[in-house]
């Protein structure tokens, strides 16, 4: 048997079909990625990136994840080493990820993006840090340029109902025909935690200024929140994204109730109970799917995730660092619960639900597709932030296969903290076109019907990702 090169023209390709998959359908087709933690004003000012650190490791949670399982000092992760320090280390850290997701995926940016045909190690790290350090310094490495570059048509951003839309509007004036759409999304997990309350009244302030309101009541809150949700919406937005470890129970009245009384307390300067938090946040996930299903916004929930889990490290490098992991409570239960009660009271938008752990998959698709009808799509869609090697994607397939309409599938979202990190789109239509083409060619799906295989195929790596994002 010939071995091949690596990262080669078929990578992850095995068969004739899947080549031609690839090559004549899926590799061209523009990107809309739904779901990415960029920020839209570094994008808007589109500057030279000072170096090859900033630009790859100092805002990926998941690279630092394996230098600190490496037993790499945290001064070389998010500590105050000189870039290229820290970029020597991550050179000792990537050649023993093998057969790690990541192993592929950095290379695939180094090579995509910088043209790098080598594997990155300790003996090439300085000359592949000062090639590409230069080319970031270059108009055709501009971080527009490198999205671009990865075939981006269409991106969303993460952002808080407090966080400023000056940068979403600035690129929506600016762009021409042919630019780039960065668009935000409404991710109101601040909102949502009351449990610390000197924080959720620090916030509440911010809020209360981007909306131009007072809040003291639950009421003044939705106010607030709703003034906000149409600024988003006038600004392109398409989605909620929520982060949930699991569903709520569907709210009662009583949790109506007790939801004023503990933002009461809040703005009071009293503590509201541990149960009054759990009605509160029910309630405002219920009152925020009713605005949602109004503006025929799409609502994200991404669960299963055990967030923020260091104490110590947490508090020096705050959220979202690379200390998350997946939880072992159960979740289609009450997803089911809470989606009913939506479903009851008319509240029930487009949804898409992606889980943390493998396993759970099966259950939350199928209960995503309970309640899919009426012309209202609710879906299953695989983590992005958790990808997987090609196995782990292919039982992602398999699942959205069994539990809905594959055709009608939105595909991946990359959930990109890095202006790289978008080649994921590339990784993840090679696997699909791998799939298709060998159960073409093993007369599981039919030859001589090859268009419709294209059109499905073109369907979950673009097409319906785009109508999601008003392409």
């Amino acid at each position: 048997m010939m071995i091949r090169s690596f990262l080669d023209a078929n990578f992850l390709l095995r068969t004739d079909t899947a080549v031609e998959l690839y090559r004549r359908h899926a590799e061209k087709l523009p990107v809309a990625d739904y779901h990415t933690r960029l920020r839209a004003d570094l994008i808007a000012a589109n500057e030279p990136v000072a170096d090859l650190t900033t630009l790859w490791l100092d805002t990926d949670p998941d690279k630092w994840r394996l230098m600190r399982a490496g037993g790499v000092s945290e001064d070389y992760i998010s500590g105050n080493r000189t870039p290229y320090e820290k970029f020597e280390k991550w050179a000792e850290i990537l050649p023993q990820a093998m057969r790690h997701p990541i192993y592929h995926q950095a290379h695939m940016e180094l090579n995509r993006v910088f043209g790098i045909g080598e594997t990155l190690k300790p003996s090439n790290a300085r000359d592949i840090y000062e090639s590409c350090t230069a080319k970031l310094q270059t108009p055709e490495y501009l971080p527009q340029a490198i999205l671009r570059r990865l075939r981006i048509e269409t991106l969303a951003t993460t952002d808080d109902p407090a966080d400023s839309l000056n940068a979403h509007l600035a690129l929506r004036e600016t762009g021409g025909v042919d630019a780039l759409r960065i668009i935000p999304t409404w991710a109101p997990d601040r909102v949502l935690d009351l449990r610390h309350p000197e924080h959720y009244n620090l916030y509440l302030d911010q809020l209360a200024a981007a909306s131009d309101t007072v809040i003291s009541t639950y009421n003044d809150l939705l106010t607030a929140l709703r003034r906000r949700h149409k600024a988003f919406g006038e600004a392109g937005c398409v989605a909620t994204l929520h982060r949930l470890t699991t569903f709520p129970d569907a709210p009662s009245a009583d949790d109506v109730q007790a939801a004023h009384e503990a933002l009461r307390k809040v703005r009071e300067g009293g503590e509201p109970t541990a149960d009054e938090c759990l009605s509160f946040r029910a309630v405002l996930l219920r009152d925020l799917a009713e605005m949602d299903a109004e503006a025929e916004r799409m609502q994200m929930f991404h669960v299963g995730a055990l967030r923020d889990l260091h104490p110590r490290l947490y508090k020096k490098i705050g959220p979202d660092a690379g200390f998350d992991a997946p939880t072992d409570r159960p979740t289609a239960e009450q997803m089911a619960r809470f989606f009913a009660r939506l479903d009851a009271d008319g509240a029930l938008p487009e949804t898409i639900v992606s889980c943390d752990r493998l396993s759970d998959a099966p259950s939350v698709a199928g209960v995503t597709a309970c309640f899919a009808g009426r012309g209202l799509r609710v879906q299953y869609a695989p983590a992005g932030w958790h990808i997987g090697r090609p196995g782990a994607l292919e039982t992602h397939l398999d699942v959205m296969t069994t539990e809905g309409l594959v055709a009608q599938s939105v595909g991946f979202a990359s959930g990109a903290r890095t202006l790289l990190a978008p080649v994921r789109h590339e990784y993840f239509r090679r696997v699909i076109c791998d799939v298709f083409g060998r159960e073409v060619e093993q007369g599981l799906l039919p030859h001589g019907d090859l268009a419709t295989v294209k059109r499905t195929i073109e369907n979950i790596c673009s097409t319906n990702a785009r109508r999601l994002m008003n392409c």
